[in-house]
């Protein structure tokens, strides 16, 4: 079919050659118009412009709209993927500060936890002294209790071998002992004291 288009055309196209060609040459004028010429001119104006639009336009005018409407669906691909990317940064950047938020808060309660542990061992430090010096006190009070006992009995024991030697009996009995004992008890307890 397009063949014969063609043919068609190029027979039209070919038509205004011979006429010219059989015009005397002498008669032809640039300034005098030819309206044999002119008609023919419209004529192959006409049927090419009609299949021009028909055949060709039509297919080039399709084209460029398909092109047009890929590129602008390009584009709106492009302005879609644009508006998704600025919302996904807008996401990654509120976790980021919230990831930030919770950072802070982490290092604060951190250091508040830190901070009371440190006051918790310095208060358990502290009475682990208090319970130390207390048990110190205790001990201390009770080897100066256990040397005051042994140096009462040393004391009852040399002044019993003192009176003895003087006495030159032996006041070893357990009546005796025990009245020094009280002596000695009664006199230290007012010295201590």
């Amino acid at each position: 079919m397009r063949t014969s288009l063609l043919r068609s055309v190029a027979l039209l196209a070919a038509s205004p050659v011979a006429l010219l060609a059989q015009e005397p040459e002498g008669t032809r004028t640039f300034m005098k118009p030819d309206t044999g010429l002119m008609v023919w001119t419209l004529i192959i104006f006409a049927v090419l412009m009609f299949v021009l639009s028909r055949y060709a336009f039509g297919p080039l005018t399709k084209a460029v709209r398909a092109r047009e409407q890929s590129l602008q669906e390009a584009i709106d691909a492009a302005k879609h993927d644009r508006d998704e990317a600025a919302k996904l940064l807008a996401d990654h950047q509120a976790k980021i500060e919230a990831a930030r938020t919770e950072a802070q808060k982490i290092i604060v309660d951190s250091r508040g936890v830190a901070e009371k542990m440190r006051a918790d061992m310095l208060e358990q430090t502290r009475h682990e002294q208090q319970d130390l010096l207390e048990r110190a006190r205790r001990e201390i009070e009770s080897e100066k209790k256990n040397a005051i006992a042994e140096m009462r009995r040393e004391a009852v024991d040399l002044a019993l071998a003192g009176a003895s030697k003087v006495i030159e009996q032996n006041l070893e009995s357990p009546k005796n002992r025990n009245m020094v004992e009280t002596y000695l008890a009664s006199l230290s307890s007012v010295k201590v004291s």
